[in-house]
């Protein structure tokens, strides 16, 4: 069985050729299962596409694709995956984090009969700041977005031909690959595997990277509009209750003085809270222009072993349709010539028969005279 294995490699020039390696190594261990590699350069700063085609000259079932900018890791892989051909396709890092000795828990876990299986690891071996970022927003996700209970996502990941199928039908912008997966399918698991060290080189996730990647959830959720909304009422009720409590102490005791601080703080209380709930609809009015502007989820500037791939794919295509084509323009044929024969014949039936009229008449004529002689 073929496992088509997808990288999104980002300044990974000293590690995607172990990576790979690595993964070949392990494959032998594995009897029945053959990999073949996808690795997508997200507009990387050093010479990462480099190190791509030299893996490409090296193993032929490698193909390289080098994105003309910087898309994101998400898109990156949305890009793999529209060349992968293999019944399983597994999704993993560029760093050696997601280390390729791993992989045959993935397999056997997937055997048990799952669509999709996450590792879980046993200890992240995050920075801090990644530690904190990823719990926060597991949080929110998981309240946001419909999933089985228990499942722990990560990067680390293989799932069947038939999740990719689905998944490479989503055509907007914004790219959140775990809610797509988590919309397609629940026989999803978990198993249990090791996080490995970064061997080279920092996180390439920024603070603004990880933001911009957390939001784009609300392409697949209407809960912050709801939560708003709810929020809006509350503050409203609030506001309300608090009106009544003045306006009852004023009557009570007229020399109440009404304070002008206390009513700046409100008014920057509850106009910061509108605003931040503008701005909630104002990110998906731009998502929605986005969308209905056709932004690509990426643009593929070159690629390597796949263009060969993808012409021999036309060819048999066009070979196998070949007598399809010849017999359906032979019925076309013979049902656009059906209304010109007959057209044509039925003059010459015409004709024929006041042929045989006439001589019928003829003879006739010919018969009388004869009897009246």
């Amino acid at each position: 069985m073929l496992i088509s294995i997808v990288i999104p490699c980002y300044n990974s020039q000293d590690t995607i050729e172990k990576v790979v390696d690595l993964c070949v190594e392990e494959f032998k261990k594995i009897d029945g299962y053959e990999c073949e590699f996808v690795l997508v350069n997200d507009y990387s700063k050093d010479r990462t596409y480099e190190s791509i085609k030299r893996c490409a000259a090296k193993y032929p079932f490698v193909k390289g694709i080098d994105l003309a900018k910087n898309f994101g890791q998400h898109n990156a892989i949305m890009a793999g995956l529209q060349h992968t051909n293999g019944e399983l396709i597994m999704g993993m890092d560029d760093d050696m984090q997601t280390h390729p000795s791993q992989i045959h828990k993935f397999i056997e876990k997937m055997n048990e009969g799952y669509d999709l299986v996450y590792g879980r690891y046993q200890t992240r071996k995050f920075s801090w700041f990644k530690n904190l970022t990823s719990k926060i927003s597991d949080f929110i996700v998981w309240h946001m977005i419909e999933r089985p209970k228990g499942i722990t996502a990560c990067s680390f990941w293989l799932a069947k031909k038939y999740v990719r199928d689905e998944i490479i039908k989503y055509d907007n912008y914004n790219l959140y690959l775990q809610v797509l997966f988590y919309r397609t399918t629940n026989h999803i698991a978990n198993v249990d595997i090791e996080h490995f060290s970064r061997e080279v080189g920092t996180s390439n996730y920024t603070f603004k990277k990880l933001l911009r990647l957390f939001l784009s959830c609300i392409n697949y959720t209407v809960i912050p509009l709801r939560f708003s909304m709810l929020l809006g009422g509350i503050f409203a009720v609030i506001g309300v209750i608090g009106a009544l409590v003045v306006f009852v102490r004023r009557i009570l005791d007229p020399t109440m003085v009404l304070g002008w601080s206390s009513l700046m703080c409100a008014m920057f209380l509850f106009f910061g809270i509108v605003l931040f709930m503008l701005g909630i609809v104002g990110e998906y009015i731009g998502k929605i222009m986005l969308n209905l502007n056709k932004t690509p989820q990426y643009v593929v500037r070159e690629t390597i072993n796949v263009a060969v791939e993808k012409q021999e794919a036309e060819t048999v295509s066009r070979a196998g349709m070949e007598p399809q084509i010849a017999a359906g323009m032979e019925r076309q044929t013979a049902a656009g010539m059906e209304p010109q024969i007959a057209a044509g014949m039925e003059p010459q039936i015409d004709m024929g028969m006041r042929r045989n009229k006439v001589q019928e008449n003829e003879a006739a004529a010919t018969t009388d005279r004869g009897e009246s002689e």
